[in-house]
């Protein structure tokens, strides 16, 4: 199953870069933003995220209730941390 995973943005890359620090549960990666650039994405907006890509934004009321949604899931979500390649503590 292929789901997104909402992620906090921490810090945008480079003008031109199209990449940004995110945030997922508390681990910070950096990911490729190219599809969402056009969106004005700016640091403490929320994405969306499958892959090391944000697929597009999403508020922070739809981000809470995913991420509670996803750990009802339990191994599903586990899956989709571990594709992305995020080691949770």
């Amino acid at each position: 199953m292929c789901v997104g995973i909402p992620a906090r943005v921490v810090e945008l890359g480079p003008a031109g870069s199209h990449s940004a620090i995110v945030d997922v549960e508390g681990v910070r990666r950096e990911v490729n933003t190219v599809m969402v650039d056009d969106d004005g994405l700016a640091a403490g907006e929320w994405v969306l995220l499958h892959v090391g890509f944000a697929l597009t934004k999403i508020d922070e009321a739809e981000a809470a209730e995913t991420l509670a949604f996803m750990r009802q899931l339990g191994s599903v979500y586990d899956e989709e941390i571990e594709a992305v390649g995020i080691e949770l503590p």
